[in-house]
């Protein structure tokens, strides 16, 4: 057989592992086995095949690194509940506060001791279990 069929047949192997593992570093390195089959097929020399199959490798993968990363950096805060209002129900001497949240009554406290203890709180943070309120509507 042609060495380019190799490279086809490898790259192949590498796309259906990547289905079963479901990374896209298999894909990268599937393409890059690729570029080494297409120059096998237009009669380039071993060394060539390689190194490019090499070099499109890297490339790829810093590539899909990068956009990990630029992926990652611009994910959204997951706590659903920041944002959200509740209603203080009892106050306590040392500035603690029983708040009502999702028909239930949690812990609270105020995000600064300066915070007026009248109108509508929203969730800032969670510290634990105890939620962080504040007047001012966190963006999310």
């Amino acid at each position: 057989m042609s060495p380019y069929i190799y490279w086809f047949l490898l790259s192949l192997g590498l796309v259906m592992l990547e289905l079963v593992t479901g990374t896209f570093y298999m894909l990268v390195l599937a393409l890059a086995l690729g570029v080494g089959g297409f120059a096998a097929l237009l009669g380039w020399s071993q060394s060539v095949q390689f190194t490019l199959s090499a070099v499109a490798g890297a490339i790829g993968i810093l590539l899909l690194r990068r956009w990990r990363r630029g992926k990652a950096a611009s994910a959204p805060s997951l706590n659903l509940d920041i944002g959200q209002p509740v209603q203080s129900v009892s106050w306590h001497q040392d500035g603690a506060v029983r708040a009502l949240y999702r028909g239930a009554e949690w812990d609270a406290e105020l995000e600064s001791a300066d915070t007026p203890r009248e109108g509508i709180f929203y969730i800032k943070a969670l510290r634990g279990s105890t939620l962080v309120l504040t007047h001012h509507k966190p963006n999310t």
